[in-house]
């Protein structure tokens, strides 16, 4: 079950409001007009492009500051691509199975991501897990305060939810330490 207003909200703006100038995302996979209201919200600072597997393989330069994944699965070949188009500081973040769900596929998807990046840690929100791995920006320690309290007409992200979704019980902490890069 997905809640579509968190996913939207929580997709956009936890990787939106860690990066400290996303002037270049790319939203890879399927979005509905309300994803696309969403990152309205940053189009004074950034500029989105919307498209499937083919727009991230077709281009040939880091210059890309966010990666979105709506629903792609993350592999090693996909990896290669993001490493090759993504800024030295960029980041990305992509929907993944809960804790109670499926251990195995989270601790691997934390693991693969981790070979690239020097920070990466899953956030729970509403009925959803993703991860947000980065090279630079940390999600509660660089968390943009004034972006993310300026933003209007919202049914779920608040500055509050981002930092609190990264917490997880003692127990899923603990089975996640050393795998999640914090």
């Amino acid at each position: 079950m997905r809640d579509t207003n968190a996913f939207n909200e929580m997709m956009v703006h936890v990787p939106l409001c860690t990066h400290k100038e996303a002037s270049n995302v790319l939203v890879i996979g399927t979005v509905d007009d309300e994803f696309k209201a969403q990152t309205q919200k940053h189009s004074l600072t950034s500029n989105f492009e919307f498209g499937d597997l083919s727009a991230l393989t077709s281009k040939n330069e880091k210059n890309i500051d966010v990666i979105i994944f709506t629903d792609v699965q993350i592999d090693e070949l996909l990896l290669a691509n993001i490493d090759r188009v993504l800024k030295d500081d960029g980041l990305i973040t992509f929907a993944t199975s809960a804790f109670s769900k499926d251990e195995a596929k989270l601790k691997a998807d934390l693991e693969l991501v981790g070979t690239k990046f020097w920070i990466a840690m899953p956030f729970r929100f509403g009925h959803n897990t993703s991860i947000i791995a980065s090279k630079n920006f940390h999600p509660t320690a660089d968390l943009n305060l004034q972006r993310a309290d300026l933003m209007d007409d919202l049914n779920y992200y608040s500055a509050e939810i981002q930092t609190a979704s990264f917490v997880f019980p003692a127990a899923e902490h603990k089975a996640l330490t050393g795998i999640a890069k914090r």
